[in-house]
């Protein structure tokens, strides 16, 4: 090949590129985007309140409130989303989730033969009514490197009666806090 064939080969690229080049210029200069201006409907944005929650966060009863009113039977069947990852008999197996029986005052990050995150051991202490519904609320959110694959439970009273149903798995139940 000699170097007239590398030109020819040369000129059409260049040529090709500034067609494209060209027609795009045009097309700016015929068509001119509009702005969507206030098209559609304005969305409600989160409103935060004094504490940095938002407003809806806060409109939630206190728990030891919802605790007062919550049903451990109800909250037996809304733990059957739990269920596919954790067990609730005493002695019962971990499975992908520890064993749930007697969580409440037992260490975080301390059942025996289940091997926790890092972010969970860190976090230290016991577990709580309160930490474990901040805990349900929103798993990633609380204890953030968590490798708990769950989304949470959003509903205060679902959460309350959860928690009535965790008080009853125990030999030795921790009492609610008192409203």
């Amino acid at each position: 090949m000699d170097s007239f064939e590398l030109n020819k080969i040369a000129g059409a690229v260049l040529g090709a590129l500034l067609l494209a080049m060209g027609t795009g210029f045009l097309a700016e200069l015929i068509y001119k985007p509009k702005p969507a201006g206030d098209r559609g409907y304005p969305l409600p944005a989160a409103q935060e309140t004094a504490g940095g929650a938002p407003a809806e966060a806060q409109k939630e009863e206190p728990l030891p409130v919802r605790l007062a009113s919550a049903d451990a039977t109800k909250g037996q069947s809304a733990a059957k989303k739990c269920a596919a990852c954790h067990s609730f008999d005493k002695g019962g197996p971990n499975k992908v989730g520890p064993n749930l029986y007697e969580v409440v005052g037992r260490a975080k990050g301390g059942h025996e033969g289940f091997n926790y995150s890092a972010a969970l051991k860190a976090k230290g202490g016991e577990w709580t009514y309160d930490d474990l519904d901040h805990f349900i609320r929103a798993p990633k959110g609380y204890i953030s490197g968590t490798i708990m694959a769950f989304a949470g439970v959003s509903s205060g009273a679902e959460r309350a009666d959860i928690l009535a149903y965790l008080k009853t798995l125990s030999d030795k139940p921790v009492e609610f806090p008192k409203p």
